[in-house]
């Protein structure tokens, strides 16, 4: 039998203590590959901002930013420590059309099923500027786990590159670098894959 799981219930019933673990994590490299290809007053949209710890630093640089989670709760918290409002959407209620500049997805699409992948991608998609950036990062390996009641979608970069040409839009995989866990929360083998993709006229 399947096991049960329902994302948003837990980062509902758990937004504290997950706000509290990701905020001391470090995110420089993964900030500095992403921020190198965006212009210096850059809109970005935080797709599933989570604890508000990175809006908070693109914020803080001067980029204007626009921060959305599907947790109530979540975003709540996040609201708070940004400073301005965090707003409360599914992915797949994204409806923006050529808006940003960067689309900055850390740790946040892993969540969504792998059949479902692919038409959340193309919104994302369709949300960027011409030479606009997404940067994404899943956890490396095959299939899918169900964890603490939270699905994760595992990919690898040949799997993403697959489905990237399914889309038949013209993005492109630009970089692809693997880090180590950012905070204390992940196991310390658990390796990412962080995924850099490039929208095309």
């Amino acid at each position: 039998m399947e096991e049960k799981y329902n994302t948003l219930e837990y980062y509902n019933k758990n937004a504290k203590i997950y706000c509290a673990q990701t905020l001391e994590g470090n995110m420089q490299e993964n900030y500095d590959k992403f921020l190198q290809h965006l212009p210096s007053n850059a809109h970005i949209l935080d797709f599933g901002c989570g604890s508000g710890r990175d809006s908070k630093y693109f914020i803080e640089k001067g980029y204007k930013v626009k921060s959305i989670d599907g947790s109530i709760e979540m975003c709540k918290l996040a609201s708070k420590y940004i400073n301005q409002e965090v707003i409360c959407i599914n992915f797949e209620e994204l409806k923006d059309i050529n808006t940003y500049d960067g689309i900055w997805a850390c740790s946040s699409i892993l969540h969504v099923e792998k059949e479902n992948l692919s038409g959340i991608l193309i919104k994302m998609i369709n949300a960027l500027k011409v030479n606009g950036i997404i940067y994404t990062s899943f956890k490396i390996g095959k299939g899918f786990e169900i964890k603490e009641g939270k699905y994760y979608n595992y990919l690898t970069k040949n799997e993403m590159i697959q489905i990237l040409r399914n889309l038949n839009i013209n993005v492109k995989l630009i970089d692809y670098f693997e880090t180590l866990p950012g905070t204390k929360r992940i196991a310390k083998n658990t390796i990412w894959g962080n995924f850099i993709i490039k929208k095309f006229k």
